[in-house]
């Protein structure tokens, strides 16, 4: 696989990308020398962000010290084209963090697409409304996918509840870099 057909972002197309690892390990001390003698617990996250347009790379993950394609989603999000979605996803009340407050966007998306709606997809949360025990979530839905099938199959495999796709539209996107512009 050509490492730069996947190592861009997705969006403006840049190699200029950085990861920002957190880490948090607890580790048992050897009482002889004072060094880590044995991992008890570690927890590493790591977000891959490009520094041109500052978006996440929700397509690059970062495992033994180096960024990899993420298989099941680099394909779509680098070849692929913006589609925008109009749509509604029914979840259960109790899914929904909160509904209210500046939270209530992220809350919402991501009771509707799990992490899909708060890291792939850029969501919009057009309202909301209680019916019953269910909330349902009216959005504006942009992700990133090769055809209308394979947007429809990405969204009805992220939909955290009922879903109905009122409309999905194809967006235009600048061709990808060649040459000695990157971007």
């Amino acid at each position: 696989m050509d490492t730069r057909s996947w190592l861009r972002c997705y969006r403006c197309w840049s190699t200029d990308l950085e990861v920002q690892v957190h880490y948090e390990g607890i580790h048992k001390i050897d009482p002889q020398t004072g060094e880590r003698a044995e991992v008890v617990d570690e927890v590493q996250e790591a977000v891959v962000q490009c520094l041109e347009c500052m978006h996440d790379q929700p397509h690059l993950g970062f495992a033994q010290g180096r960024v990899e394609p993420i298989e099941d989603r680099w394909e779509r999000m680098v070849a692929g084209t913006p589609w925008v979605a109009s749509c509604t996803v029914a979840v259960d009340a109790d899914e929904v963090e909160t509904c209210s407050g500046p939270e209530a966007g992220d809350s919402l998306s991501f009771a509707a697409f799990g992490d899909h709606g708060t890291r792939e997809f850029f969501t919009h949360v057009r309202f909301h409304k209680h019916d019953g025990d269910k909330i349902v979530v009216h959005l504006l839905v942009e992700l990133y996918a090769r055809s209308a099938e394979e947007a429809n199959d990405v969204l009805q495999d992220a939909a955290r509840g009922a879903l109905a796709i009122t409309s999905l539209a194809e967006e235009s996107r600048p061709p990808a870099a060649t040459g000695d512009d990157l971007h």
